[in-house]
This record gives C-alpha cells, sequence and structure tokens, in this order.
C-alpha cells in the first residue's frame, strides 16, 4: 500500500513540475489556447452542434454522452428487425456443434 501511495504521489508531483500553464515555445507573452470548431460551412443541426461545442465543452460532453447509446440502441433495433426479415433468428440458440 505504502508502494501505491509513493507512486501516486511522485505522479502527481511530476504533473505539477512538467505541466505548463502556457505553451512554453510560444514564450513568455503568448496567449492561452482555445479550441473551438469552424461553424461558417455547416448549417442546420451540425451548426447547432458546432456552436454548442464552442459555447460549453461540458454540455457539449454530457449530450454526447447521453445521445451514444441511445444511438447505439436505435441502431440495434433496427438491425434486429432487418435481420429478421431476412430470416436470421437472434431469439433462439441452437449451436450446429453436436
Amino acid at each position: 500500500m505504502r508502494r501505491l501511495w509513493t507512486k501516486i504521489v511522485g505522479l502527481g508531483v511530476m504533473a505539477v513540475l512538467l505541466l505548463p500553464e502556457i505553451v512554453a515555445a510560444a514564450g513568455p507573452k503568448a496567449a492561452p489556447l482555445v479550441i473551438v470548431a469552424d461553424t461558417r460551412k455547416f448549417t442546420g443541426w451540425e451548426a447547432w452542434w458546432t456552436n454548442l461545442y464552442n459555447e460549453s465543452h461540458l454540455y457539449f460532453a454530457l449530450l454526447t454522452v447521453a445521445i451514444i447509446p441511445i444511438v447505439g440502441l436505435i441502431f440495434g433495433v433496427l438491425a434486429d428487425i432487418i435481420m429478421s426479415h431476412i430470416g436470421i433468428d437472434l431469439k433462439s440458440r441452437e449451436l450446429a456443434e453436436h
């Protein structure tokens, strides 16, 4: 347990010492890095999505985390419907090997 705490504290000290506050290569008067998406070519829901990304990374992340399982569920149900229509039965499990 002591070795674990030593590693954790060591990693914390390394992070504090090695992570610069501003990009060091740009010099002392460099502005902080700003991450934005270019919205000039988007319309409709794409423009809304990129504007959400530019305005709040937290809301963008929360909405992304909520949407991914919903889209996965929709795709899974659609795949199940399509496979049942073409004759693949996934509801019963019969092994071909005896």
